[in-house]
């Protein structure tokens, strides 16, 4: 646990996050993790990493991905011009969980958002995702909101 240190992800890293993305239930049914990687998802990543409102992050022990988040760093008239943080994407390795990697993720993550001067920070989460919510509480977010999508 020595060696966790946090990062941009880089090209090289999006097999890798599309894998953990693919590990769960709700991930199984929506990701392709054939190889080659489909080109949606390469095309996806230097969107984000050409946009400097967007930070694709990975968690690494040693040589390793072990976690992942994106966070979206929105500017906005409301609430006097606040900076918001959204976190969205949260995955940790499903052989690495229960470790407390996913509270450090958050951790980082939360400090990224102050550092760059947001006043609020948020996310959104499946319905189902029961454990994800109470670990979300124990973190201090509040469900505050309800959320709507709409897919097109």
């Amino acid at each position: 646990m020595d060696n966790i240190a946090f990062r941009r992800a880089t090209e090289a890293d999006v097999a890798a996050i599309v894998a953990m993305l693919a590990d769960d239930p709700l991930g199984a049914a929506r990701e392709d993790v054939s190889t080659p990687l489909a080109n949606a998802y390469l095309a996806a990543f230097r969107a984000i990493d050409a946009d400097p409102n967007q930070y694709l992050a990975v968690m690494t022990d040693g040589d390793a991905v072990i976690g992942t988040l994106q966070l979206t760093f929105i500017p906005g008239l409301s609430r006097k011009g606040a900076l918001r943080g959204q976190i969205e994407a949260v995955r940790v390795a499903s052989s690495r969980r229960g470790q407390g990697l996913g509270q450090r993720l958050f951790e980082w993550a939360i400090e990224q958002c102050r550092a760059r001067g947001c006043r609020t920070v948020q996310l959104t989460t499946d319905r189902s995702r029961a454990d994800a919510h109470r670990f979300y509480e124990r973190l201090g977010f509040e469900a505050s909101h309800i959320g709507y999508k709409l897919a097109l």
